[in-house]
């Protein structure tokens, strides 16, 4: 049926492709056949369009179809299929996260009075943001299990890793803190920010660490090797951050075109680094402290065991 009065409307190369040789010059001519335009002035001669049925018997439109006059779009896009009606809109002033959560919050709403049927989705940067945020979550989880397996093999233990990503969880809190404390929605710049935090926050830790284990070397006291490197090592770890920090407040603030794009970046880098670096000084150490209470030396190892007869 479609066929038919496609063929009829807009001419049969719209279905079928039919070519005429002229016998003269052998040239190639498009043959086209079309209901006069003239004959198709109103609904009934619509109606009275003769179609080919399924058994090749021709019969009128009005036998198959009901036909009226009803408004609809120029122009029907299609998604998966389906017709949709696509809305258009663009962020300005606000970062995609949190357009995106006020927009999701609208379509919420709106879906409770949608007619059978219908269908409110949102698609574009939205659907994209949220396919990289579960690439990001991967990487993040996957980042700091190779950390951990890295220092493992750099130190030669299980535990020393685990003092040293204790830093993390107060990278992660002043994340949530910076991001909770600006209004800040969580997006793919934040999550970016977290994973560059992680590895600043693990380097200071490390820096720590390594020469908490060589004074512990020295001085035989997890103590006063655990109170000597949070010291000692205080300068080189706030200065870290702070540069850190300082670099990225021009980006926090939002300045320049386009700035609120990697704002949440530079604000989770900021809120991790200054909760990581207070927890890299002060609860890195303590834990080393507690961890390294019983640690046995190799002479006190070599006093303990018995004597072979």
């Amino acid at each position: 049926v479609a066929n038919s009065v496609l063929g009829a409307l807009a001419g049969s190369q719209s279905t079928t492709q039919n070519f005429w040789v002229d016998p003269k010059n052998g040239v190639n001519y498009q043959v086209s056949t079309m209901e006069p335009q003239y004959q198709m002035d109103s609904l009934d001669a619509l109606r009275n369009l003769p179609i080919l049925g399924g058994t090749g018997t021709p019969q009128i439109l009005a036998n198959v179809a009901d036909i009226s006059r009803s408004t609809t779009s120029p122009v029907v896009d299609h998604y998966d299929i389906r017709p949709v009606i696509n809305i258009y809109g663009n962020v300005d002033g606000k970062d995609l996260g949190y357009v995106s959560q006020q927009v999701q919050n609208l379509v919420n709403a709106a879906t409770k009075n949608l007619p059978k049927g219908s269908l409110l989705s949102i698609r574009g940067q939205t659907k994209t943001m949220q396919s990289s945020f579960s690439g990001l979550y991967l990487g993040l989880i996957f980042s700091i299990i190779l950390v951990y397996l890295l220092m493992v093999v750099n130190f030669q233990s299980w535990s020393e890793p685990f003092i040293i990503i204790t830093a993390l969880p107060c990278a992660l809190a002043g994340i949530v803190w910076i991001l909770f404390l600006t209004g800040t929605t969580l997006s793919v710049p934040a999550l970016m920010g977290t994973i560059m935090c992680m590895g600043v926050a693990t380097s200071n830790s490390v820096l720590v660490i390594t020469f908490a284990n060589e004074k512990l070397a020295e001085t035989r006291d997890s103590y006063q090797a655990a109170l000597q490197a949070g010291y000692i090592r205080l300068r080189p770890v706030i200065m870290t951050a702070l540069a850190m920090i300082i670099g990225m407040v021009p980006m926090a603030l939002s300045l320049g075109e386009g700035g609120e794009q990697n704002a949440p970046l530079g604000r989770a880098v900021i809120g991790g680094l200054i909760l990581a670096t207070v927890g890299t000084l002060f609860f890195v150490p303590t834990v080393f402290m507690l961890l390294r209470r019983h640690h046995r030396f190799p002479e006190q190892a070599a006093k303990t065991e018995p004597a072979k007869p």
